[in-house]
């Protein structure tokens, strides 16, 4: 959501969410946390520890686009981008699954499944992808959201911030029970007020979070880790806090937050010198969201974890070893297999903009970008 050049250790801290999104779909899949109906062992302690310092990544995507994009101008052409690259994976994937002989969604039984072919053509009103759904609405708002954070004061922002976070984090972080209008940080309420947090601190600055980001980090990690594992041994007795035992795993959860804007900080910290190393984070953290778009396609999603257990772990052999090979293997797998077609993607994109760019429908978009550039 950034015009000006991107850098180069927020790019690398890009990457290193999308491979904790990776990280937290893998341990999901592979049914390796602590559950309330099943004894600990050292496989769900060390993955659950995992899913902690990695449960921060979406909130991390998020703040990025806040901590930049308030001082970026909008641009509908980037809207337009993001929505297409949304369809060139919704779309394509079903088609290349069907000719492979995968079922897919949109086929049940030999026959088409109207709901499941709306879900390609319409990613963004079915949330297809949940994640990108909010994330492509938040930037339409974005430049709602920018002219407010520029034209309030500091002191305005700070009581429009502590309402939002009373009401959307706070309270529900020790509600025992849920709340009809909490979605866990799954919607875009919760990334309007990360944005905006994000937007206050880009303008403002918060001293000690700057200066302790790592330990932050850490700490927020750490703490919500060690509150889970004390709600798992409460409800080994009393089956009544079973939902709080979930709470710390939401990315509303005030630690999930405090947590990100740590790693945040902590990477500002990361000096990247100008070269080819910089410039190739910058193509991987550019290519980074159509990994996303690719293990977590509604035809993928469910089956990605088998394909590559299957190759890794035939035998399906359990132990930590085993958790760390199977990991390795999904992370290097999938980002392979995503910057290889992503980056098919962004050449194909370049090639067809330069083509419409010289259209009647090219010229218009262009000027409709010059409407909302920012003016000193």
């Amino acid at each position: 959501m950034a015009d000006q050049k991107r850098m180069a250790n927020y790019e690398l801290l890009r990457i290193l969410a999308m491979v904790m999104v990776v990280v937290l779909h893998f341990l999901t899949h592979s049914d390796c946390l602590i559950s309330l109906d099943q004894s600990l062992d050292s496989v769900r302690i060390l993955g659950t520890l995992l899913e902690f310092f990695c449960l921060v990544a979406v909130n991390v995507y998020v703040f990025i686009s806040g901590y930049f994009g308030v001082n970026s101008s909008f641009k509908p052409s980037k809207a337009v981008t993001l929505l297409c690259q949304i369809w060139f994976y919704a779309l394509l994937i079903p088609l290349v699954l069907s000719a492979a002989g995968v079922p897919v969604v949109a086929w049940e039984e030999g026959r088409l499944n109207l709901y499941g072919l709306v879900q390609y053509v319409f990613p963004i009103e079915t949330e297809h992808y949940w994640f990108a759904t909010s994330y492509f609405m938040l930037y339409l708002l974005s430049p709602i959201l920018n002219t407010a954070v520029r034209n309030m004061s500091k002191k305005q922002l700070q009581i429009m911030l502590g309402g939002l976070l009373v009401l959307f984090c706070i309270i529900k972080s020790i509600s025992p029970i849920p709340f009809v209008t909490d979605r866990y940080g799954y919607d875009l309420s919760w990334f309007i007020c990360v944005y905006l947090v994000a937007a206050y601190l880009g303008r403002y600055g918060f001293p000690f979070m700057e200066k302790n980001g790592w330990a932050i980090y850490v700490g927020s990690c750490l703490a919500g880790f060690g509150l889970h594992l004390v709600a798992w041994v409460v409800c080994q007795r009393w089956t009544s806090f079973q939902y709080y035992s979930s709470v710390p795993f939401h990315y509303n959860f005030i630690f999930c937050l405090t947590g990100a804007i740590g790693l945040f900080y902590g990477f500002s910290h990361i000096q990247i010198k100008e070269g080819r190393m910089a410039q190739l984070i910058r193509k991987m953290g550019a290519l980074s969201f159509g990994i996303y778009l690719l293990h977590e396609h509604i035809d993928v999603r469910t089956l990605w974890y088998g394909w590559i257990s299957g190759i890794v772990n035939p035998t399906g052999v359990r132990g930590i070893g085993t958790f760390i090979w199977e990991l390795f293997c999904s992370i290097v797998l999938i980002f392979a297999v995503g910057m290889i077609i992503d980056g098919i993607r962004s050449k194909l994109f370049l090639g067809a903009a330069a083509a419409l760019g010289q259209t009647r429908a090219g010229r218009k978009l262009k000027e409709l970008d010059g409407f909302f550039a920012i003016r000193s």
